[in-house]
């Protein structure tokens, strides 16, 4: 019995490959956020219970595949000791990248250009087997342009300098009750602001046919093309036309469909797969491996 974990940093999904039906979610675990006894109380109290009571023969794992954000060959270690501590001493674990999940989710062993959009983004080439080094995510600091937590960090900039109409900033204040010292407390004072700023990205959802949030929207997925996808293409020369398709995996991906789409055509990119997660088909991947 094979377990199978998709995380990003405000969620983690987890499934019994031979029982695919039943979706267990966590917080999310990223090991440059959340040190090993961090991710052993997550695995512990929020994990363990559930998987136990799904399953009698959950202490007969064989294997674990865990593909996470942050999980760079440097961190991987960390989940995979506190994997080993509380879920099976006796698995094979597997850590990987949510790259090279979001890879294999989308194109099993197709090649193509693979990205996420999610609380961060980030996006590769992917062989079909192995991925090819793209342009550094960078974090929601430095980069993740498009992600959820970049239209956060860019719409509360926007609203505070007075950026966006006035009618749009008096809405964010009603709806969220957010203050200018509240934001300032939470990016600055608390942990884990990128899912902080990813939480207030759905604002823009509810407005996005006012033709300012529109502009904003296609600017914030502009940037993650033309500062991620182009060199990308350029630096690998993947000018086929079959290259030219981004898949996608991830939540802003998939509720901004439209706009993504739209921003993709101005850059010379089409949006082909978009899945809100890649669980179902890493599911296939293991499967057939």
């Amino acid at each position: 019995m094979s377990l199978i974990a998709d995380s990003g940093s405000t969620k983690t999904a987890w499934c019994l490959i031979e029982d695919p039906e039943h979706v267990i979610y966590t917080q999310g675990i990223n090991p440059y956020q959340q040190n090993e006894e961090e991710i052993c109380a997550i695995l512990q109290h929020e994990l363990l219970p559930n998987l136990i009571s799904q399953s009698s023969l959950t202490p007969h794992l064989s294997a674990i595949h865990f593909y996470g954000a942050g999980c760079t060959p440097e961190k991987a270690p960390i989940v995979a000791q506190a994997l080993r501590q509380v879920v099976s001493t006796t698995a094979t674990i597997h850590v990987e990248s949510d790259m090279l999940g979001a890879a294999r989710g989308l194109c099993g062993r197709q090649p193509g250009i693979v990205a996420i959009l999610g609380t961060g983004s980030n996006s590769c080439f992917y062989d079909g087997r192995n991925l090819h080094p793209g342009i550094p995510a960078l974090g929601y600091i430095l980069g993740d342009e498009g992600s959820g937590a970049y239209i956060g960090k860019r719409l509360v900039g926007d609203i505070l300098k007075h950026q966006l109409p006035d009618d749009i900033c008096q809405l964010f204040f009603d709806e969220t009750h957010e203050t200018q010292a509240n934001i300032i407390q939470r990016v600055y004072r608390t942990s884990m602001p990128n899912r902080y700023l990813a939480s207030l990205s759905p604002f823009c959802a509810r407005h996005r046919e006012h033709p300012a949030i529109h502009d904003f929207l296609l600017d914030c997925f502009g940037q993650f093309f033309r500062r991620n996808i182009i060199p990308l293409t350029s630096n690998h020369n993947l000018i086929a036309p079959s290259l030219s398709t981004v898949h996608f995996v991830g939540s802003i991906a998939h509720y901004y469909r439209a706009e993504l789409s739209e921003a993709a055509a101005c850059c010379g990119y089409s949006v082909g797969t978009i899945l809100q997660s890649p669980l179902e088909g890493l599911i296939e991947y293991h499967q057939n491996t």
